[in-house]
């Protein structure tokens, strides 16, 4: 998850020091980090008994440069080994940096590694590289294709505007493998999806038309991913299925504004089309993956325990200088499996995968507690900076009915946050908060009602009093969350120091935050509940925290190769 950090001319006391290491001696559950700049998820892939994690980094410094690809390994997804990098720039089609790719294992055991070169003028290119050794499970030579590289980008594309090629699967129709490419269209500056076909990964055929055309102003189609959903698998590697219970999720990474957007639809692969199911919920424009700080996405299959799970990098909100200061910037998410919300069909399901469960310790449970109308109750816990916190609320029936219409224009991003009070809301959990409450990041539903009596649920993060600071961006984010009848308002919340991450009704929404207290540090943060509504009572049906073990990220070492099979 996070790491704490050290601001730029401020000295906590040592044992709260914000961040003398990044994450490689002992913070919390599986984020990656590594010293340098850390951004965009490339090719993760599980492979002869190893999560692999490739990711792009600047071994030199804090900004943006010199990008290669690092790699880190691991058994769990909880405890990371880091490998020396796996690829830098060196050719005259890659020399401005080694971009996001994607890796595909081939059943004739070869290991393909497609990704996106910036040339020298800085045009954007697909390459190919490929394992130099598939039986090395560690995956630790990659050799770059003389044919490189190996896609253009077609005639009337910027460009740098054409990037980021997908893992490959087979088409049963002709024989061939299919990837597809983000774009964009200048004439309205929509975003675009191309399709490729080869039977060798060396010769590439476009075919004709867009995959995917997306809404005039969408801009640039980052990361873009294609998978299946529903169907009655929790995951699954389909790309030819016509069932019509099998949905596909298509996701894009904006270039515009640094969100990641998906939307479900119908993938007909013989006619190159997917269609998305919901014409008001196009790609770019409705469903995220992450309302918060939550960028640049990628998917793969876990062929062990048949999931879906994906990896995106939490950014740094606050300044450049601190980031020059500390020595390090940016930070991997935990893994995240994610399938079809079955209920809705609406939406998907993202929760973290179930190996971080394995880190919690010193469980307490506080479920019952009832929090009045403007009320905050402080929770007695072990510590406060590496939590997994469980929680359902209820507010009382009757006094939903007895109001009439209430907050029905309300928006997570267009208030002042938490401070913003109303009949049915705020209500939720403050977390990293000091004792005078001037310090806090809450995470928090509200609940407006129409006139004709149906609900509507908010989530929000509200990171505006989250620090003293003066340097860091700061902003309210959230959205609407489904909550069907006879549910509470459930989520799931993560702690890790300067990272606070929500899992909203069972994982229907996501929120990711970044806060970096001056003052509520360790032992002097607190958690509490509060209840900002100004009509009605709250109680947390359950309230079980668990304190959250290290993790740890650690170079690989001889002593690693005992465990090879």
């Amino acid at each position: 998850m996070a790491c704490w950090r050290r601001r730029p001319g401020h000295t906590p006391p040592a044992a709260a020091s914000r961040g003398a290491t990044p994450c490689c001696s002992g913070s919390a559950p599986a984020t990656i980090s590594s010293r340098r700049r850390t951004t965009r998820t490339a090719g993760p892939v599980y492979y002869k008994g190893w999560y692999h994690f490739f990711y792009q980094h600047n071994p030199g410094g804090t900004g943006w440069g010199n990008i290669s690809w690092g790699h880190a390994v691991s058994r769990d997804m909880v405890h990371w080994r880091h490998l020396p990098l796996a690829m830098v720039p060196e050719y005259w089609y890659d020399i401005e940096g080694v971009l996001t790719g994607s890796i595909t294992v081939l059943p004739d055991g070869r290991v393909i590694l497609l990704y996106t070169g910036n040339t020298e003028t800085f045009a954007q290119v697909t390459c190919l590289a490929e394992a130099a050794d598939p039986s090395d499970p560690l995956l630790r030579e990659w050799v770059k294709h003389p044919a490189n590289p190996v896609v253009y980008p077609p005639p009337g594309i910027g460009m740098k505007d054409y990037r980021d090629p997908t893992t490959a699967w087979f088409d049963n129709s002709d024989n061939t493998w299919r990837i597809i490419i983000g774009s964009k269209n200048d004439t309205d500056h929509s975003g675009i999806v191309f399709t490729y076909k080869t039977k060798d990964f060396v010769s590439y055929e476009l075919i004709p038309g867009y995959l995917y055309r997306g809404p005039a102003g969408t801009g640039m189609y980052e990361c873009i991913d294609l998978f299946a959903v529903g169907g009655g698998r929790a995951a699954s590697d389909m790309y030819n299925s016509t069932a019509e219970d099998v949905l596909y999720v298509l996701k894009e990474s904006s270039d515009d504004d640094r969100r990641d957007y998906y939307a479900l639809g119908r993938f007909d692969a013989a006619a190159n089309t997917w269609t998305p199911i919901d014409t008001e919920r196009e790609l770019g424009v409705a469903l995220r993956y992450d309302y918060g700080r939550y960028d640049a996405s990628k998917s793969f299959y876990d062929p062990v325990k048949q999931r879906r799970i994906v990896w995106g990098y939490v950014v740094e909100t606050d300044s450049w200088s601190a980031d020059a200061a500390k020595g390090w910037a940016n930070l991997q998410s935990i893994p995240r499996t994610v399938k079809l919300d079955e209920k809705t069909r609406t939406n998907l399901i993202q929760w973290p995968v179930e190996e971080i469960d394995t880190l919690r310790i010193n469980t307490t449970d506080l479920s019952g507690i009832t929090v009045g109308a403007g009320s905050v109750v402080s929770l007695p816990l072990h510590q406060t900076s590496q939590l997994d916190i469980e929680a359902s609320f209820r507010i009382n029936a009757s006094t939903i009915e007895a109001l009439n219409e209430v907050d029905v224009g309300y928006n997570c991003t267009m208030t002042s946050g938490s401070a913003t009070r109303g009949a049915l809301g705020p209500f939720g959990i403050l977390v990293l908060a000091n004792v005078a409450l001037t310090e806090q990041t809450a995470v928090y539903f509200y609940v407006s009602k129409g006139l004709d009596g149906g609900l509507r649920t908010h989530f929000c993060h509200d990171e505006l009093r989250s620090t003293h600071a003066t340097d860091v961006a700061k902003e309210v984010v959230g959205s609407t969350v489904p909550v069907l009848d006879g549910e509470d308002f459930s989520v799931r919340v993560l702690v890790d120091h300067s990272i606070v991450q929500s899992f909203v009704m069972g994982g229907r929404m996501t929120a990711t935050s970044r806060a970096y207290p001056t003052e509520a540090i360790y032992a002097a943060a607190g958690v509490y509940l509060f209840n900002n509504a100004t009509g009605a009572s709250i109680t947390a049906e359950k309230l079980v925290v668990h304190d959250m073990d290290s993790s740890y990220n650690r170079i690989f070492t001889d002593e690693d190769l005992l465990v090879l099979d």
